[in-house]
């Protein structure tokens, strides 16, 4: 095997890690149920920050953090894409802990497609052919879930929008994925305190209050931020096309543990949604590969 068949090979694994660890998190935010989903995500915001800051000290980075926390053109829109990412914390591990694993896991089958939608509104990127018919068709399935299961709508529609603007903010702010992802943390990292601060005083932390809760929302940090580094190695080497079929992973991996594990069942209705979201996946990762594939060729 040469050097760059191993290099690639070892970024299929990073990727395969982490979607497959986004994938399970909902067994793993389970074990904290009995935590208020603020809390998780004040905690997790924490021990994130913790574990960023030492991967980037490892690097010799922290002076490039500072540099990016000192340029006001970029502080707002991290800070942008720090609360959007926040909320999709919040409402992931509110939905997993209510119960809503399948609502949650459909909203990230909707945000590639929510992604294209705003490219084409906002960077007026252009659509081809069969791209057109796969919006359409998971446009409908959609339409079907609102019928059908209108109370839950609301989680998949909130997951695939913020993560959608989230990384529409982050592809318009010219900073690299880890320093972006230490400057989101840092300034998320105030509101965090506080929430901490006025929850230990009014004596609801679950921080502290046994050992093994204290562990678990300890181990949310390297949860949320080891396949973050770990889909960072894989984007470096592999093609994007591959990457964008591979993301469809982790909701797959959360679809099938809600009925699996946690007994959720399907209706007609949202069977039938799923059923064309699917389809309009299919047909966009198959036109997606095409269009790489004719690519590659042409500049051959």
């Amino acid at each position: 095997m040469t050097e760059e068949a191993a290099r690639t090979r070892a970024s299929l694994f990073a990727a395969l890690g982490a979607y497959g660890m986004w994938g399970l998190l909902p067994i793993f935010f389970r074990l904290l149920h009995h935590v208020a989903p603020v809390e998780i995500v004040a905690q997790r915001v924490l021990w994130s920050l913790i574990l960023i800051l030492s991967v980037l000290g490892a690097r010799r980075s922290l002076p490039a953090l500072l540099t990016v926390l000192r340029n006001p053109r970029l502080i707002l829109p991290l800070g942008a894409s720090g609360l959007l990412i926040g909320a999709n914390w919040l409402t992931y591990v509110w939905a997993v802990n209510s119960g809503h694993v399948i609502a949650s896991s459909l909203g990230y089958f909707l945000n590639p497609l929510v992604s294209v939608g705003l490219g084409v509104v906002v960077l007026k990127e252009k659509l081809r052919r069969w791209q057109i018919a796969a919006i359409v068709i998971a446009a409908t399935g959609v339409a079907i879930m609102a019928a059908s299961a209108l109370t839950t709508l609301w989680i998949s529609v909130a997951l695939a929008l913020s993560f959608a603007l989230y990384g529409l903010v982050r592809k318009l702010t010219p900073v690299l994925p880890m320093l972006g992802l230490g400057a989101e943390t840092m300034l998320l990292t105030p509101l965090a305190l506080v929430y901490l601060l006025w929850l230990s005083h009014h004596g609801g932390l679950a921080f502290g209050s046994d050992g093994g809760t204290t562990a678990l929302l300890i181990v949310s940090g390297a949860v949320t931020t080891v396949p973050l580094v770990l889909f960072a190695m894989a984007a470096q080497r592999l093609p994007m096309a591959m990457l964008g079929l591979m993301q469809y992973v982790a909701p797959t991996l959360q679809f099938l543990s809600g009925i699996l594990l946690f007994g959720e069942t399907l209706s007609r209705g949202q069977l039938m949604s799923f059923a064309l979201i699917w389809l309009g996946l299919i047909l966009f990762a198959t036109d997606s590969l095409g269009a790489a594939r004719r690519n590659r060729m042409a500049t051959v």
